[in-house]
């Protein structure tokens, strides 16, 4: 089992930058897919990126194509998201997720276990 926290959200400027880290404890990343999802107000949880168990094959959701990277360090036990050209829509509350699989899936109830959550806030 792993526990994950989340950190590194608050509020930026569109057009800005802000980096996001899931720290995980219990068990090592590399053990799981990894995934990164967010949350509007009023709107489903969507998909915003994953990484495979070994790192190698990463999915993006296309409104975040080029903007969003998502990478690993194993040293650390932390996945990282690092979110450029912000824009009002990014606004959520982002999840880190670990799945018991090889592949980063597009669909939350793949998911194992979650963090709690960190906020963004990006103003227009």
């Amino acid at each position: 089992q792993v526990q994950l926290v989340e950190s590194g959200g608050g509020l930026v400027q569109a057009g800005g930058s802000l980096r996001l880290s899931c720290a995980a404890s219990g068990r090592t990343v590399s053990s799981y897919a990894m995934g990164w999802f967010r949350q509007a107000p009023g709107k489903e949880r969507e998909f915003v990126v994953g990484i495979s168990r070994s790192g190698g094959i990463s999915r993006y959701a296309d409104s975040v194509k080029g903007r969003f990277t998502i990478s690993r360090d194993n040293a650390k036990n932390t996945v990282y998201l690092q979110m450029n050209s912000l824009k009002f829509e990014d606004t959520a509350v982002y999840y880190c997720a670990a799945r018991n699989g090889v592949v980063a899936t597009t669909t939350p109830g793949d998911y194992n276990y979650w963090g709690q959550g960190t906020q963004v806030t990006v103003s227009s």
